[in-house]
């Protein structure tokens, strides 16, 4: 669940089995909404508190999932037809009302056969009084109150624009009119459909291509459509005259959604992105997620972030801790162009020096004959917080460029910043800084040397830890280079297959190089001995690990993670995931995590990323679902069995401390109203009119953030407890000796005529310290 006002992933619900297909709000509570999954289950949830409510197992897969208003104990689903193959239909499913968070729905009724599984192919029509259903070239048309069907078709005839398939239908809220869209672009608009020959549609026409979604405002005064031009076009009062366009939304349109309120447009899009756009067509949020990526995993230095492609052109940096897309920057530089068959630029490799304050990228468009390429070098500038263009190479080599990466040294001497290409054109190329001729005295890239071994493809590169050496592989063949002198140091050889990837190790496995070929051997090299050791694959930043992913014949995937020094696997996870991982990378941590298993201790500094083929991007964590999925202020609630309120959260949480800090009287004191980012976090995010007034509140939370002035060490606690104990003691020891005086024999005093005078406190304490004293030495004389 995201905020439209801040774009911050604000709640995540799990706990479907399978790929959810749909998700509705509830039309009867506003608070809940319904979700389906190909589990076989529907969920009702209070999304406000991401609570689960009830569960109705129906036990076929839901693949689409519909509430109306209309139907106040049932919901309608597409599931498999039973016995036909690739057949699907609608069905009501009665939810029952009985007590239980586990319940079955297993009273279903069929509404329509032949349905197609794309949720925008099916549409309730004004009220609920009817549903239409578009698949292939027919609509077939169902109402509830007379239970009659009404089928209709249009030509299959092709044309140069396209075939007449329907794509998506809607209907209009308030009138009898159906909406439908089609692969040649045009928009249909379609009445009178209660009879089977006297309908009549018109045609709306703008789309070049498939329209791939529509959706009728609240009034139902304008139609909204979108397709693959990236552009969001407003028709208003149903006329091919009247039209307003939103263009440049980035990718194609998959999917248009309109608020209830009718002040908010939602479009999802096929690069992963959804755009909230105001009702008069302004931008006005954009919640990104990943993108499939050719340039792989790649981590930002400065941020943390991971880099990888964005939308058409552009790179995007994402960040792992608030799990949303940092910003885009725009590498290409040109406007994208949606048309089937046309060969654009597209970025393809990316590349950070060691402090990130260098960016290469190469960028390349597919040619008949020959590729176009450009590596580009962009220098991060501290004023405006983003990456600059310094130099373009145009054609760096004769054809594609396989890997590239920068020599891990001090940046802040340009002499030691070098950049290295391989290509298909069998050699790398080591690129330098320059000085300009120009009087401000920037810098600018050049080639400084060309190496090639045998005339073999060059495949990847890499830089040792401290940048004296330069690993090339050369197809089954690895070569090492002087980073200063560029002369040949040695060759491994490592047949069969060629080499997919090499690396250097970390801190105390510097001396090691490792190797994967495509066949699945994997081999590392001992630098100092150059003799072959044992077997790794992928390099982590800040450890001395490595990580290799294996995907067997059977589909399984494991991942083994081990030092290059040693053959044992440190850790072994099998069955990883049901989708294929294409990528992964190690992301430094800002601060090492505290783990107590030492099974985990390696993810202490770093952790393991996966990107599946289904743009899932996946980690391993020591934490179970429920930790994931619950904020640490709730878990503080649930702990202290506190209510969950900002205010309860931050005072249990001090008298929390504050008894700790009476049972450990010899431990260092340490500020015991320290703030609590959760608690406070949640107090400043929650709304004013839940909260008590602000004069009550202020003075805790102020408080909360002073130093108290009781706060002593060990040595001063220890000592105020032993005087209070001596204090303690002299007073037992007055009572004692005044209770002793009072029962001395008062008859010698009687006979004197006189009383004894009384001792001072003073003196008293004295004559205690003598009677205490022991006098057993003088037995010796």
């Amino acid at each position: 669940m995201y905020s439209v006002a801040t774009e911050e992933t604000l709640r995540v619900m799990g706990g479907h089995a399978d790929l959810v297909t749909g998700v509705q709000l509830n039309p009867h509570n506003h608070m809940q909404l319904y979700s389906s999954s190909l589990d076989g289950s529907i969920k009702l949830w209070d999304f406000m508190d991401g609570i689960p409510i009830k569960t109705f197992t129906v036990g076929s897969k839901l693949l689409a999932l519909y509430a109306l208003a209309s139907s106040e104990d049932s919901v309608f689903v597409v599931i498999p037809k039973s016995g036909e193959r690739d057949t699907f239909q609608l069905v009501s499913v009665k939810l029952t009302k009985a007590a239980g968070q586990d319940l079955e729905a297993k009273e279903l009724s069929v509404v329509l056969d032949g349905v197609d599984t794309s949720p925008k192919r099916i549409a309730f029509g004004r009220e609920g009084e009817y549903v239409a259903s578009v698949k292939e070239v027919n609509l077939q048309v169902f109402f509830f109150k007379r239970k009659q069907l009404n089928r209709f078709s249009v030509s299959a005839i092709k044309t140069k624009s396209g075939n007449n398939h329907f794509t998506c239908i809607a209907c209009h809220p308030t009138e009898d009119c159906i909406a439908t869209g089609h692969a040649d672009g045009k928009i249909r608009l379609w009445r009178n459909f209660y009879h089977k020959k006297d309908y009549t549609f018109s045609t709306l026409h703008w789309h070049h291509d498939t329209v791939m979604d529509l959706a009728f405002s609240m009034e139902g005064t304008s139609l909204l459509s979108g397709g693959v031009e990236s552009v969001l076009v407003l028709w208003h009062n149903e006329s091919d005259c009247q039209k307003d366009f939103l263009p440049r939304l980035g990718s194609a349109i998959e999917y248009i959604s309109m608020s209830s309120d009718g002040a908010l447009c939602c479009t999802l899009h096929t690069d992963n992105r959804i755009t909230i756009i105001n009702s008069n067509l302004r931008f006005s949020k954009s919640i990104q997620g990943l993108i499939k990526s050719k340039t792989g995993l790649v981590v930002d230095p400065r941020t943390k972030a991971l880099v990888l492609n964005g939308e058409p052109g552009h790179l995007q940096f994402y960040c792992l801790q608030s799990d949303q897309q940092l910003f885009s920057l725009d590498i290409v530089q040109r406007q994208y162009i949606h048309q089937a068959g046309l060969n654009q630029a597209d970025l393809v490799k990316v590349a950070f020096s060691a402090q990130g304050k260098w960016l290469a990228t190469v960028e390349e468009r597919e040619e008949v004959t020959d590729p176009e390429l450009q590596l580009k070098l962009w220098f991060y500038d501290e004023e405006t917080q983003s990456f600059k263009l310094n130099t373009r190479i145009n054609m760096p080599h004769e054809d594609h460029i396989t890997d590239m990466c920068f020599r891990e040294m001090d940046e802040l001497e340009d002499d030691s910043l070098i950049l290295v290409t391989a290509g298909r054109d069998c050699v790398f190329k080591v690129w330098v800084m320059v000085e300009d001729t120009d009087p401000e005295g920037s810098v600018s890239w050049s080639c400084d040397f060309v190496g090639s071994y045998h005339n073999y493809q060059a495949t990847n590169c890499c830089f040792s830890e401290d940048g004296s050496l330069l690993a090339v592989s050369f197809e089954e063949t690895v070569t090492v280079w002087d980073s200063v002198t560029w002369d040949l140091k040695c060759t491994f050889c490592h047949p069969p297959g060629k080499i997919r990837n090499i690396c250097f190790g970390r801190l105390t496995c510097s001396k090691y190089l490792i190797g994967a070929t495509d066949y699945g051997f994997l081999c590392c090299w001992n630098l100092l001995s150059c003799a072959s050791k044992i077997s790794l694959n992928m390099c982590n930043p800040v450890q001395p690990l490595l990580a290799v992913i294996q995907r067997a014949l059977t589909a399984v995937q494991e991942v083994f993670v081990f030092k290059p020094n040693e053959p044992r696997p440190i850790y072994i996870q099998r069955n990883l995931c049901k989708e294929k991982i294409q990528l992964a990378a190690f992301v430094p941590r800002d601060e090492p995590e505290t783990i107590g298993s030492e099974k985990y201790h390696w993810l202490r500094r770093s952790q393991l990323f996966f990107l599946t083929d289904t743009q899932e991007l996946m980690t391993l964590s020591t934490k179970s679902l429920e930790e994931r999925l619950t904020p640490s202020s709730k878990q503080l609630a649930v702990e202290e069995s506190l209510p969950v309120t900002p205010f309860s959260l931050l005072l249990g949480k001090h008298r929390r401390q504050q008894s700790h800090e009476d049972i450990d009287l010899g431990k260092l004191v340490h500020n015991k109203h320290k703030q609590e980012s959760p608690a406070v976090k949640e107090l400043l995010h929650t709304p004013a009119h839940v909260l008590p007034s602000a004069s009550f509140l202020c003075p805790i939370f102020i408080n909360s953030l002073l130093i108290s002035k009781e706060n002593k060490s060990a040595e001063e606690v220890a000592d105020e407890v032993e005087m209070e104990s001596e204090k303690t003691e002299d007073d037992s020891d007055e009572e004692r000796g005044v209770t002793e005086m009072e029962q001395e024999d008062t008859s010698a005093m009687e006979l004197l005529g006189e009383m004894t005078c009384k001792l001072s406190k003073s003196q008293e304490k004295e004559l205690r310290k003598i009677r205490k004293m022991d006098y057993s030495w003088i037995s010796a004389f």
